[in-house]
């Protein structure tokens, strides 16, 4: 309305622009009645001053509501600030107390990763080390840092652990569990657990060194074994030695009697055949000297040792044991060992080794019965031209005395090395144990070399080549 009134009032100059806007209130002399304009003016001016009034009275009205809905939309807008301001608030707090509760679950998880005793190695499909806990670093001298975003087989190539294990614990989603050891000095488990119910696969490995418990149940057995060997000792040299003694007494008596013949005629042939039998039971005598003797040891033996170790010859030793090898070591439908080639590489000039004399030739004899087994293997493949050849080597090593058994038979895969000097379980748990049975141990020898005589005994071998035991015996 005031948008039309204002028109009509920028139209009414327009509108008499070219007529006399006095004339109607003219006389008709054309003198001007000044009383009708001022009247009709203030009129017209009154009729504009109450649609000023009302459009502005409209206006007013128009602004109060608008600031009405507006105050209305301000006080909306004032509680869902508020109302978002108190949930923030509240999600802030909760996300604090979160955050707390996290960085203290990874403290308590990095603390016991810290504290854990074994060696764990966090590792993705492609081998790159996602975790590696302290003990890790100290068993390879390899700083965490340096360690996590590289290869595992790049920074520590030695690791037993193969690219084919983690492939296979990935692809059976089984735990794999692997035995790594150098006999006499350490014991390892090694055990992959691939990773469930996560985005990216993999694996954590964790080793266990298990030294102390391998060897304290491979003392176990062995002093279970030599209990168990020394009842039969006893039993044997007690029922050997009954009529043995008998026969050297019924002999001592018998050549007695013929030492005080008197009836004898000097040079006759009866002094000759008496003669004769005397000879024969001088050697009977002797014999049974030995036999009483090899008895005492196997007493002294399954008694336990009281005495000190005696300073001994191990030339003759060997020699001894190769020469009851040649008597006694034997296989069903096999060579024996008088068919071997023995070839002695020994430095002359060689010193006493303090030993116990009984347990040193029982040693050597276990390994030359293995031995005898791997020649026997290879002559079973006829391959033409095969000469079965055991050689021994004995030299001296600044403060020790080394000695090497080396055969041209079959010899050992890199699993059956590992568990060679290690007792076979009665009940096999794996398929390693299974694979090589007692016959293929050598932990009575390796027990009586490095526990008994303090010494240390290894073992190198290739399948096609052969095998070779070596062992060092202290001088002091």
């Amino acid at each position: 309305m005031f948008r039309y009134c204002t028109a009509l009032l920028l139209l009414l100059p327009t509108t008499f622009a070219h007529a006399d806007i006095f004339a109607p209130f003219r006389d008709e002399d054309g003198s001007t009645k000044w009383q009708y304009v001022a009247n009709f003016s203030s009129g017209v001016l009154i009729i504009l001053l109450t649609l000023a009034a009302l459009v502005l009275f409209i206006v007013w009205r128009r602004a109060r509501g608008y600031n009405h809905e507006l105050e209305e939309i301000k006080a909306n807008l004032e509680s869902r600030v508020k109302e978002r301001t108190a949930r923030l608030e509240q999600e802030v707090s909760e996300h604090v107390v979160t955050t707390g509760r996290l960085q203290a679950s990874e403290a308590y998880i990095q603390n016991i990763l810290s504290s854990m005793p074994l060696v764990l190695v966090g590792l993705d499909r492609e081998g790159t080390i996602t975790q590696w806990n302290p003990r890790a670093e100290q068993l390879s001298g390899i700083k965490a840092i340096n360690a996590i975003g590289r290869n595992l087989w790049a920074i520590y190539p030695d690791i037993t652990l193969k690219p084919s294990h983690i492939e296979e614990a990935l692809q059976k989603n089984e735990t794999l569990t692997l035995r790594y050891s150098q006999p006499g000095s350490y014991y390892m488990d090694i055990t992959v657990y691939p990773l469930e119910n996560y985005s990216e696969p993999g694996v954590v490995i964790m080793v266990d060194d298990v030294t102390r418990r391998v060897i304290a149940e491979n003392m176990l057995i062995q002093h279970d074994r030599l209990a168990s060997m020394g009842e039969l000792a006893t039993t044997m040299a007690s029922d050997i030695n009954k009529p043995l003694q008998a026969i050297l007494f019924d002999l001592r008596s018998f050549h007695s009697l013929l030492e005080s013949a008197t009836f004898l005629q000097e040079g006759g042939k009866q002094k000759e055949e008496v003669a004769r039998l005397h000879r024969l039971l001088q050697n009977a005598a002797e014999h049974g000297r030995e036999v009483e003797s090899v008895i005492q040891n196997l007493l002294e033996f399954a008694r336990g040792r009281t005495t000190a170790p005696a300073n001994a010859s191990v030339i003759d030793i060997i020699e001894h044991s190769v020469d009851l090898a040649g008597e006694v070591l034997s296989l069903p439908n096999a060579i024996s060992f008088s068919e071997v080639k023995v070839e002695r590489h020994f430095e002359s000039d060689l010193p006493k080794v303090p030993c116990y004399v009984t347990e040193l030739q029982q040693a050597l004899l276990s390994i030359l019965r293995y031995s005898l087994s791997a020649l026997n293997d290879k002559v079973t493949l006829q391959q033409e031209g095969f000469e079965p050849t055991l050689k021994l080597y004995a030299s001296r090593s600044y403060d020790s005395l080394s000695l090497r058994i080396q055969h041209n038979g079959v010899g050992l895969s890199s699993e059956e090395q590992m568990c060679l000097f290690e007792p076979y379980p009665h009940h096999a748990e794996n398929e390693m144990a299974s694979a090589s049975g007692p016959e293929k141990r050598l932990s009575f020898a390796f027990y009586v070399i490095t526990q008994q005589h303090r010494g240390h005994m290894a073992v190198t071998s290739d399948p096609a080549v052969g095998t070779t035991f070596h062992i060092q015996l202290e001088l002091n």
